[in-house]
């Protein structure tokens, strides 16, 4: 057991890191709900047979941050056995399929492109094509939302929309409530498109308390929503509606009825922020702290929640780790450049320092890699940050109020940046808070 020194902080948020990316493993994660076949050829999804009719199709597709690990299992598995298929995942990342009839594609995130469109238009045409003795194995993760799309709206207004979304502090519920009305695909379209085949959805969870309608904008999920829904957002936030949005949402709206021919499918969540935020604490308790997920279920605005996490820190008994799962928001007021976990947190150092936050370490994480366009996946902050930052002459407090979190940390305290590069999965945002016994805390 390593000993529980304020000295080594680094060497137990890396190792909480690693432990929450490993259970969050998104080629893992398929290959715990997918089974070979047996010898009469059928395999198990999540314990429900998927037999393949010898006239039957099988189709895969995978989309999101993590569609290209998610796609490797089940080729792994699956083999020959899948007629064809798309992997669609996030421009900049890499890598191939090993089966001739899967094509792969990259596409535009956080806001969809052409790239998005035409990836959205293959989607669609092959799901279309789907009958009754075929089957759709749908694999999706966090990122879908822009990755595939087949907007109502000219794509120019499409990404206006989605930016001004973004940028308004709303949660990934409600914005995901907007893009659903809007596009072909999200809400239940593509399930629509799919005919009478039984889909099969596999969902890594990137949206907070799992909601199945709303991780990627729910593709394959009938929604309950409807016009008003998506109109009551845009009033909150006071973001301008698109001209003819009721006649849009009227023109595409179809049955919520469930389609297939012996049911739905199965959807199952084979990963979530739980999962990843409960290996860590196992991995603090292997470091000897005494460890507990407090949530996962974490929502609220960036900064506050910084200062939620920072009062949390002061109040833990010396040797305690606690855990917290979930997403923030932002709400854009100035022009800086950050992300919402280094937004949190900045917020943190802010109030540890003004309570003499000594011992107290607070380190957040993106799961995904990508803290906004930062290049970080989060950042670890004390007591002593704004210290540290105040001494080269930096401002911390101007720079949270200007949106600025990534210059406190890159200018003042590149060290205490958390830079992973793309992982490969998503299940959103984790805060992990350290309480250091004071003699191991240097003067």
């Amino acid at each position: 057991m390593m000993k529980r020194d304020f000295n080594h902080h680094r060497h137990h948020i890396d190792q909480l890191i690693q432990a929450a990316l490993d259970a969050a493993d998104p080629y893992q994660a398929v290959k715990r709900v997918l089974t070979p076949a047996d010898q009469n050829g059928t395999f198990l999804i999540n314990n429900q047979a998927l037999q393949i009719g010898p006239n039957g199709r099988l189709i895969l597709i995978a989309c999101g941050k993590a569609a290209l690990p998610m796609a490797h299992a089940a080729v792994e598995v699956l083999g020959e056995r899948i007629h064809s298929g798309a992997v669609v995942s996030k421009k900049g990342q890499q890598g191939t399929i090993a089966h001739p009839k899967i094509q792969v594609l990259f596409a535009a995130h956080p806001v969809a492109d052409e790239s998005s469109v035409t990836a959205g238009k293959l989607v669609f045409e092959m799901v279309s094509d789907l009958g009754p003795e075929d089957t759709l194995l749908f694999l999706i993760s966090g990122g879908a939302s822009a990755l595939i799309s087949r907007p109502l709206l000219p794509l120019d207004e499409w990404q206006t929309l989605n930016e001004q979304l973004l940028a308004s502090g709303c949660t990934i519920q409600e914005l995901n409530t907007v893009r659903q009305q809007l596009d072909q695909i999200k809400g239940g379209g593509l399930r629509e498109a799919a005919g009478s085949a039984w889909i099969f959805t596999l969902i890594l969870s990137d949206v907070v308390g799992n909601p199945l309608d709303k991780i990627g904008s729910g593709p394959t999920i009938p929604i309950q929503q409807n016009a008003a829904d998506a109109l009551a957002v845009l009033e909150r936030y006071g973001i301008p509606m698109p001209v003819g949005l009721a006649e849009l949402v009227s023109a595409r709206r179809f049955s919520p009825q469930t389609s297939g021919k012996n049911g739905p499918g199965e959807t199952v969540i084979v990963g979530d922020v739980r999962l990843a935020g409960e290996a860590a604490v196992r991995q603090a308790r292997e470091l000897g702290f005494d460890a507990e997920m407090l949530t996962w279920h974490l929502e609220g605005e960036a900064r506050e929640i910084g200062r939620f996490a920072a009062a949390l820190a002061r109040s833990a008994t010396p040797g305690r780790c606690w855990v917290l799962g979930g997403e923030s928001t932002v709400t854009l007021r100035g022009d800086g450049l950050g992300g919402r976990n280094l937004e949190i947190a900045l917020a943190a150092a802010l109030a540890l320092e003004e309570a003499d936050g000594e011992g107290v370490i607070v380190a957040t994480l993106a799961t995904d890699g990508d803290d906004g366009p930062t290049g970080a996946a989060g950042g670890i902050v004390s007591g002593r940050s704004v210290t540290i930052a105040a001494a080269q002459g930096g401002d911390p407090a101007e720079l949270l109020a200007n949106n600025n979190s990534f210059h406190f940390f890159s200018r003042y305290l590149p060290d205490d940046l958390i830079i992973t590069g793309q992982t490969g999965t998503n299940v959103n945002d984790l805060i992990f808070i350290l309480k250091y016994p004071p003699q191991t805390i240097d003067s």
